[in-house]
């Protein structure tokens, strides 16, 4: 097969641009060439006439492009947002501008990355000498940056025997952001996501710093901050509302190491991690302090310095946005030399990571007691659910008992080593996935309510 031919065969099958008999012109065939055999039977009619029908159908048929749009005259445009968040779904536009007098009848496949959602082909006519606009929607489910290429348009002409598919390049970049859910929450109502995490009550302790806003009473406030007097006038419980001092630093660190890369419910971990570090920037940011945050594993694979201002927080999403699991160990120690090199000033250093993982390490808590003697530390972690659900199971046989005899094994000697690292003033926590950002937040703000800054 020669190189052309190969070429004109592949277009002929439909890659990214040549013609394709539709089901009408293959049913008129049959047809046709049923009436003609069963012909040939009852007279005597010859095989050549047969196929020479046949041939010359085939022939007229191509009449059919002079009633089509060519590809030239088919304009494709896309129109969507350049930055998504993962997970969250979005419309995207695509215009079409047929220049040519004739009607087509199309199907449409947009060039989406491969793990987008997709829903195709979407389906249409576009009168000729016409813009019409057609929608879909789809959906992220990584972050990262991606590329959109090319459009692929199979249409017809209002006869219907062929279709031709043309495939012009629309290119567009996307960039896919982390999922800011709960971060648009807290921004809302930060009393109300702090209110509830899980089960429990969360007490927002009320410092004694500058006077902040009246609000209203709700489960938990310390009753000695109840304003009688709008209470009375409204008829309703008031409470004021203190503000602890800010402009504080708050370090945000998050691993990248291979055990954040273990999967949860809902994705790994460390997408519930960078979730949660931007949910407590976000609160910190609009308090007024001052964060900066350093993603690693290995090495350092991000630093954003510390600034203040909401507009920092688009700083930390665009720096961060892309970072990934990387298949080795993290190097605690170096890290955090790094970090007591860029910061100089006491600050609340919160970091997201494999609780398991940090705990039997004994040189961590050597570089970590170093740390603590100028700033506060916390480490924030997903805890293991399976092993939890295995400490609750009713043994029904002899391997069952086993299994949840060594699964509370690890829970106790898991509370004893947590027991040692905090008499050494460093705290680390376990929480579900879904409370790890309502968990961090509340945290931070008891940090700064007490005063430890």
């Amino acid at each position: 097969m020669t190189k052309s031919f190969k070429t004109l065969w592949e277009r002929f099958l439909f890659r990214d641009r040549g013609i394709l008999p539709t089901f009408r012109l293959i049913g008129l065939l049959a047809c046709l060439s049923f009436g003609l055999i069963v012909l040939s039977f009852i007279t005597d009619l010859s095989w050549t006439v047969v196929v020479g029908s046949n041939v010359v159908a085939i022939l007229l048929s191509f009449s059919d492009f002079l009633f089509m749009p060519k590809k030239k005259d088919l304009t494709l445009e896309r129109t969507m947002k350049e930055e998504i968040e993962r997970n969250a779904e979005y419309e995207v536009k695509i215009s079409i501008q047929n220049a040519s007098p004739y009607q087509a009848t199309f199907d449409l496949m947009d060039g989406l990355p491969i793990t987008f959602t997709r829903n195709f082909p979407v389906k249409g006519t576009i009168p000729g000498q016409a813009k019409l606009h057609v929608k879909y929607k789809t959906k992220a489910p990584f972050r990262g940056d991606y590329q959109i290429q090319k459009v692929y348009v199979r249409y017809r002409s209002k006869i219907g025997l062929w279709k031709r598919q043309v495939s012009p390049n629309v290119h567009t970049d996307i960039r896919v952001l982390p999922d800011m859910t709960e971060t648009r929450h807290f921004l809302e109502n930060a009393q109300q996501f702090l209110l509830y995490e899980g089960q429990t009550i969360k007490k927002r302790q009320l410092g004694t710093g500058e006077f902040a806003k009246i609000r209203k009473y709700v489960v938990g406030d310390d009753l000695r901050k109840i304003n009688w007097r709008q209470t009375a006038k409204l008829q309703e419980l008031m409470t004021n509302e203190h503000e602890p001092e800010h402009g504080k630093y708050i370090s945000i660190l998050i691993d990248c190491g291979r055990m954040m890369g273990v999967e949860l419910e809902h994705h790994n971990r460390l997408e519930r991690s960078l979730e949660a570090a931007l949910t407590v920037a976000a609160a910190a940011l609009q308090k007024g302090d001052y964060v900066s945050v350093l993603a690693f594993s290995k090495d350092v694979k991000a630093y954003v310095p510390p600034n203040k201002g909401m507009k920092h927080l688009q700083t930390i999403i665009h720096e961060l946005y892309n970072i990934e699991v990387d298949p080795y160990e993290s190097n605690y120690a170096s890290v955090l030399q790094y970090l007591q090199t860029v910061q100089k000033k006491r600050s609340f250093i919160l970091l997201f990571s494999d609780v398991s993982t940090f705990l039997y390490e004994e040189a961590h808590l050597f570089y970590l007691q170093r740390v603590r003697r100028k700033h506060v530390f916390m480490m924030l972690g997903v805890e293991n659910q399976m092993t939890d659900a295995w400490t609750r199971e009713v043994p029904t046989d002899q391997q069952t008992a086993m299994v949840k005899s060594m699964a509370q094994r690890h829970v106790l000697e898991k509370k004893k080593e947590l027991a040692k690292w905090e008499k050494q003033g460093l705290q680390l926590i376990e929480t579900p996935e879904e409370r790890l950002a309502t968990s961090a937040v509340s945290h931070y703000i008891d940090i700064m309510n007490r005063g430890l800054l």
